[in-house]
């Protein structure tokens, strides 16, 4: 069965909407800031789909948009800017960011409170510390559809495939705050291939097309794709190989799986 990302985010979006056009005053509603540095297609793509988003549940949104050549320095004085403007309540520095800067002082910089994306360590610590506030928006779209479709997570064993800050770890540790046993694999894991049928969830989030195969997966498997890649002729792919679609229980697709709820989870946050 596919689960259907676009569904549950437009429910979400939809409950967010609802609540917005309860507020009293216009001068109460919540405001995104996103700041977009340079010209990437991808997140130029991004940004438009978190404007509208905005846009769609009422809530209102402010674009920077600063040139390829901004230095760091001028980068976090955006980001400070928004951190002292009252009518901000939440910041996204859009990644990547052009090759020189760091991103984690960029991203230290927000202001913990109005990091929406949970990037700050401040809103990693109260993650690994069960004390969730921000959490990253694609690790909590996953338990979302999880538990939107009525997936037991509690007692299941759960493979993630990677192991990166902005989904891999805190997806796991979603994942073991709610009672699953969870293991990490990634690019030194030996014999994945012969490892992932022996998990009850298995989550991809690796960055490579294909990666994951229809036969290395196991007909009650759920499966939560996280990739977004371009195949060899130019076609939007996941992670794991279409053909697992007619195979496992539960399987997202890409595109329509986990992308939708990304965005969602954001306005939520």
């Amino acid at each position: 069965m596919l689960i259907d990302g676009k569904q549950i985010s437009e429910k979400v979006k939809n409950q967010i909407k609802e609540e917005i056009s309860k507020m009293s005053s216009t001068d109460d509603l919540p405001c995104l800031a996103v700041v977009l540095v340079g010209n990437n297609k991808a997140s130029e793509v991004y940004v438009r789909n978190k404007i509208k988003a905005c846009e769609y549940v009422g809530m209102e949104s402010k674009l920077i948009r600063l040139e390829e050549t901004a230095t760091q320095d001028e980068i976090i004085s955006e980001v400070n800017k928004l951190n002292k403007d009252k009518k901000v309540n939440g910041i996204i520095v859009q990644l990547p960011l052009p090759s020189g800067i760091d991103e984690n002082e960029v991203l230290e910089s927000i202001d913990p409170m109005k990091d929406v994306d949970g990037c700050h360590f401040v809103q990693k610590g109260k993650l690994f510390t069960q004390k969730n506030q921000l959490v990253p928006c694609t690790p909590l779209g996953v338990i979302k559809l999880l538990k939107e479709y009525n997936i037991e997570i509690a007692g299941k064993t759960a493979l993630v495939i990677g192991r990166s800050n902005l989904v891999g770890r805190p997806l796991a540790e979603l994942l073991l705050q709610e009672n699953a046993t969870v293991t990490i694999a990634h690019s030194r894991t030996k014999n994945l291939s012969k490892m992932i049928k022996n998990f009850d969830i298995v989550c991809v989030a690796i960055g490579k097309s294909n990666f994951v195969k229809a036969k290395e997966l196991n007909k009650n498997s759920i499966v939560i794709d996280v990739g977004i890649n371009r195949d060899e002729n130019n076609k939007l792919c996941g992670d794991v190989e279409k053909k697992a679609e007619t195979k496992v229980k539960y399987v997202t697709p890409v595109p329509g799986g986990v992308g939708p709820m990304t965005v969602a989870m954001l306005i939520s946050n």
